[in-house]
């Protein structure tokens, strides 16, 4: 599995229509507002040119590419922590996500109406990033009753986790992610996460734009400005069109009409290497036999943990790890030139596996 990417903002902003360009899926999209009373769910496969010429040089009966889900949810508007617009429904998903993706519109179009009635982006963005942040407020405070009268008591956790929903609190109310926050060690990044908030999620902005030639337009630098001060990625899209050649079965037109259009990288693709660089994601695969896989895993994830990606019992019974380099591959064709040239090696607990590793894990359970 990659990873799960939830995709927010205003109505009418094309977050259903993005979201049909990432995916394919078929969501429902008009001009108005709370076209999705129910959240889209759409999984791709994360493609990479790498696995295809593995597929070229070690055989295997398939070819299995790593995953990211989408999840679409209905358009926010001001007090939908309290219930406004479609509600807090749609945030309890938002906090199940990896990461979240912003769509702001940057495009204008009379027939489109707009909830605000004028294009402003950085409002848009202020709206919605309050939104989740009163959404995040009311549970650190909900928490905070019940664990006040342990940490009365002396109780050492119930102190500590205090302090922290103290701190969290803080920063929300100083209108600040609480993303923001610096995270000293494990133990309170333990239970941060265990929090789920919204707020503590990478967010990307995603510039929805009418046409590649518009993606460095007034709205499109305000949100890139923003983005900037803020330390996240923004990247534009023009999300009607990459529908459009989505919609196109043939893969030779869709490159085509692309390029016509002057798309040099699909949306998909740009978000997906946004996505990886806001959670420090990496690839490594598994090849020959019955599958050659790519997985996805943390960076600096360790050889027994990237296993474990594979099966608990991997990492349970972890012995070492057989690891050669994709570029070794490419150069020398097999895998048995690989060995004869001494690039195969045999790696052990400590190991940090890199982006691009083919790893053989040997194990006993």
């Amino acid at each position: 599995m990659g990873f799960t990417c939830g995709i927010v903002g205003l109505p009418n902003v094309g977050k259903s229509t993005i979201f049909n360009a990432l995916t394919h899926a078929g969501a429902e999209v008009a001009n108005y507002s709370f076209t999705a009373s129910d959240p889209n769910f759409g999984v791709v496969p994360v493609p990479d040119k790498r696995l295809d010429v593995i597929s070229q040089l070690v055989p295997a009966k398939k070819t299995i590419f790593t995953t990211m889900e989408f999840i679409d949810v209905a358009g926010l508007v001001k007090g939908a922590s309290e219930g406004g617009g479609m509600g807090n429904k749609f945030l309890g998903h938002i906090r199940e996500v990896s990461a979240i993706a912003h769509v702001v519109r940057c495009f204008e179009d009379d027939n489109i109406p707009h909830v605000h009635e004028k294009i402003d982006p950085v409002t848009d963005i202020e709206t919605i990033n309050i939104e989740l942040m009163i959404a995040d407020l009311e549970n650190l405070e909900k928490r905070k009753i019940k664990i006040k009268k342990s940490a009365r008591s002396g109780d050492k956790d119930a102190k500590f986790q205090l302090e922290w929903l103290d701190k969290l609190i803080d920063c929300l109310n100083d209108n600040q992610p609480t993303r923001s926050i610096e995270i000293p060690d494990a133990a309170v990044a333990s239970f941060v996460r265990s929090l789920t908030l919204i707020t503590q999620k990478p967010m990307m902005y995603i510039c929805n734009i009418a046409d590649p030639a518009e993606a460095d337009n007034d709205h499109v630098q305000k949100v890139m400005q923003y983005a900037k001060e803020e330390s996240a990625i923004a990247l534009a899209l023009a999300g009607a069109l990459e529908c459009e050649i989505r919609d196109l079965d043939d893969k030779e037109e869709q490159e085509l009409m692309a390029k016509e259009m002057g798309i040099d990288e699909s949306g998909l693709d740009k978000i997906i290497q946004a996505g990886y660089t806001v959670l420090g994601l990496t690839t490594f695969f598994t090849v020959g036999g019955k599958e050659n896989k790519a997985w996805t895993i943390k960076k600096d994830c360790t050889a027994p943990q990237a296993a474990g990606t594979i099966h608990s019992d991997f990492e349970k019974g972890f012995i070492r790890a057989k690891v050669y380099h994709y570029e070794d591959l490419v150069a020398h064709k097999t895998e048995s030139a690989v060995k004869d040239k001494g690039l195969m090696r045999l790696e052990g607990k400590d190991y940090k596996v890199q982006d691009g590793d083919i790893i053989e894990f040997l194990f006993n359970v």
